[in-house]
């Protein structure tokens, strides 16, 4: 494993912030274990849906207390640096895939595949596991999980004389087709948020046979190439070929998105399958939606996962009893009722069984759970300087190219040539 890096001195100065906030206790008094649990849930329901897993683990193992600290998403890479660095980060770490990895690769992060049974790795997906896992490592166990699916405003769609797709999956010529249709008298096909665009075509890349990058680390090397284009390629044919997506979503946010779909400017929307529960909750009274089944491309109907998940600090005193709570927080009970309050996908099978049980009736549920079986593995969440590009290479260029400013090779040559800019 790789040595630790070195702070940064402007990190000193704010290491004193941090060096009470999140120190476990040691139990060395021969009181309780106290494991600090840095939690980034930001929704009320996922708050309390949280602190009830925590104070039934609390009730159940008195010799181990865990304390919640409740942080938030915002700037939270930076604040874990400062943390791990100062000596001060939480035994047990709430974070994502993309974001742990980095602190796995520089020793932060205990190995917890001594701790994890054959019965739960078996309950993690293939691809979700290897997400959490660098060089043989287990560094995080996977917890929630979202996907991209289509929400339809279902009158709309019978008004324009278009039967409702059934089956496992649909196809993206399907959409593309449901959007042509259903654009008419005023409206139009689609709404996609795309202000912020390289999470979503590299999320759905792999339905096409795209990766995007090769090789992990400093030594990886991106590959552009038919699969990663397909995917832009067709959003620049449905918005200025068919006319079929509403123009200003390109450049809003999947949230600003939604209004035109709520006011039946567009028959549908590509959204985080976590919308539901804003849709459910925002709707207008009588809007009559469903979720249409998962996407599929050439190679299938693939998505990256980037699950949330837990990791426990290595430099923590107390490594088994940290990973023990994580076993228990991602039991088959807890990991559906977190998903449940978060509007999110399970990370283990199981759990999402058990979900669909329970609300597969409901609109949208079952297809979004089911989209959840799809997810797999992504090459970017093993690559240095992925988010840096992302940030100040991708996404500018797919704005450009939404706005066509540059065509397909010009896209296609800012994503390389910026890479290997940067990754010098």
């Amino acid at each position: 494993m790789k040595s630790r890096r070195v702070v940064a001195a402007a990190l000193a100065a704010v290491t004193s912030l941090v060096l009470a906030a999140c120190s476990g206790g040691s139990g060395d008094d021969g009181g309780p274990v106290t494991l600090k649990f840095q939690s980034l849930s930001d929704q009320p329901a996922a708050i309390a849906a949280t602190n009830k897993i925590v104070d039934d683990w609390n009730k159940a193992h008195p010799d181990v207390h865990v304390e919640v600290v409740q942080a938030g998403w915002d700037g939270v890479y930076d604040k874990l640096i400062t943390q791990f660095n100062a000596g001060s980060a939480p035994d047990i770490i709430h974070y994502e895939a993309a974001g742990v990895v980095p602190f796995a690769r520089d020793g932060y992060l205990a190995d917890l595949s001594p701790y994890l049974t054959e019965a739960k790795k078996a309950d993690i997906p293939k691809g979700v596991l290897d997400s959490v896992t660098v060089d043989g490592q287990v560094i995080a166990q996977p917890t929630e999980l979202q996907s991209y699916v289509v929400f339809a405003n279902k009158s709309l769609l019978d008004k324009a004389g278009v039967a409702v797709p059934t089956g496992d999956t649909m196809t993206w010529d399907q959409l593309r087709d449901i959007a042509k249709a259903t654009t008419r008298d005023g409206a139009y096909g689609l709404s996609w948020g795309l202000s912020s665009p390289t999470a979503s075509m590299v999320a759905l890349a792999p339905a096409f046979g795209g990766q995007y990058f090769e090789g992990t680390g400093t030594d990886a090397k991106i590959s552009i190439g038919q699969g990663e284009m397909a995917l832009p390629q067709l959003v620049d044919a449905m918005a200025h070929q068919d006319n079929s997506i509403l123009p200003v979503t390109l450049t809003q946010s999947g949230s600003k998105a939604l209004a035109p779909f709520y006011a039946g400017q567009t028959a549908m929307t590509i959204q985080g399958s976590f919308q539901a529960a804003n849709i459910a909750k925002d709707a207008p009274a009588g809007f009559d939606w469903v979720v249409l089944p998962p996407l599929a491309g050439p190679a299938g109907p693939a998505q990256a996962a980037n699950p949330q998940t837990l990791s426990v600090n290595r430099d923590s005193e107390h490594v088994e009893q940290a990973a023990q709570f994580i076993d228990f927080f991602t039991s088959t009970e807890n990991l559906a009722a977190l998903n449940e309050a978060d509007a999110l996908i399970p990370a283990t099978t199981s759990a999402r069984d058990a979900l669909d049980t329970k609300l597969g009736a409901q609109n949208g549920w079952k297809e979004i759970l089911a989209s959840g079986q799809y997810l797999t593995s992504a090459p970017y969440l093993f690559v240095d300087k992925y988010a840096q590009w992302k940030d100040t290479v991708a996404t500018p260029a797919y704005q450009k190219f939404l706005a066509q400013q540059i065509d397909a090779n010009g896209l296609s040559k800012e994503l390389s040539d910026g890479w290997d800019s940067i990754n010098r």
